[in-house]
C-alpha cells in the first residue's frame, strides 16, 4: 500500500496495521483492493497476530477510536510506527487553504493525538515503550506536506522528553525516496545517480531501521532525527 498505512503494533507478535482506501481512490495510483488483506497474511506468515483497520486521520476523534479498537482485539500497545500521511503536490502559489489545513490535519495534528493517546494509556514496563515516525524534508512543490512533516518531527521529538517518565523512546526517520512503485523513470534515475551505493531506498531498508528502533538494542537512541536514506546527495 503506497503512503498510506500507520501501523500501530507492540514489540513482538501483535501487529495493528491501518490504511485510508478513499485516499488511494482519489490519488493517480487508485486504490489496491485486496491490499490489506495480502499485507495481513504476509504478517501472519511470519508468525505475527494482525488486526487491520480502516482509518482517516483527518478525524480528529479517530485516534482515540483506533486505540479502543487495537486495545478490544489485541491488547495495551508498547510500539507506535506512524507512517500516515497526506500528499498531494504543489507549491507557494497555488496550495489551497483547504489543502494546507487538510496536511496539517493528518500529518502534524494526528501525529499528536496519535501519541497523546499512546502516552495516556501506556502501563507497560518502563523501558519498553517505543514511538518512531517517518517523515520526509520535500518541500519545494510539495509545501503543505513538507511543512507538515516537519511538524511531525517536532511532535516526535518532544515525545522523547515528555514522555520519559514512561520510558518511552521517541525517534523520526527521514527514508529519503523509497522504491515503492511511484517514482517517474527520470526521478529514479536521479535519484540512483545521487546515491553513493547506486541504487533507489527499499521498504526493507526502512523495516530493518525502525525493527532495530523498536528493540531492547535500539533504546539508547532517542529523540533523533535519522537520515536513513543511503547516504543521498
Amino acid at each position: 500500500m503506497r503512503r498510506t498505512s500507520d501501523p500501530l503494533r507492540s514489540i513482538g507478535s501483535p501487529a495493528m496495521p491501518s490504511a485510508r482506501t478513499p485516499y488511494d481512490d482519489r490519488m493517480s495510483w487508485g486504490s489496491e483492493p485486496g491490499a490489506t488483506e495480502v499485507i495481513s497474511q504476509s504478517l501472519a506468515e511470519h508468525g505475527a497476530s494482525t488486526t487491520a483497520i480502516e482509518a482517516d486521520l483527518a478525524d480528529g476523534d479517530t485516534p482515540a477510536r483506533v486505540f479502543d479498537k487495537v486495545e478490544q482485539r489485541m491488547g495495551s500497545v508498547t510500539a507506535l510506527v506512524m507512517s500516515h500521511c497526506e500528499s498531494v503536490d504543489s507549491g507557494l502559489l497555488d496550495t489551497t487553504v483547504e489543502s494546507f489545513d487538510r496536511h496539517f490535519a493528518v500529518n502534524a495534528r494526528a501525529t499528536w493525538l496519535l501519541i497523546r493517546e499512546f502516552g495516556r494509556r501506556f502501563t507497560a514496563e518502563r523501558g519498553t515503550g517505543r514511538i518512531v515516525s517517518l517523515t520526509s524534508d520535500h518541500t519545494v512543490g510539495n509545501l503543505p506536506y513538507g511543512a507538515s512533516k516537519g511538524a511531525l518531527d517536532r511532535i516526535t521529538l518532544a515525545a522523547a522528553h515528555e514522555l520519559a517518565h514512561l520510558g518511552v523512546t521517541a525517534n523520526a526517520i527521514n527514508p529519503g525516496p523509497v522504491d515503492t512503485g511511484w517514482m517517474p523513470e527520470e526521478v529514479r534515475e536521479h535519484c540512483v545517480r545521487s546515491t553513493p551505493l547506486g541504487r533507489l531506498g527499499t521498504p526493507q531498508d526502512t523495516a530493518h531501521l525502525v525493527d532495530f528502533l523498536c528493540s531492547r538494542e535500539g533504546e539508547w537512541i532517542n529523540g533523533q532525527l535519522l537520515m536513513s536514506n543511503g547516504g543521498l546527495a
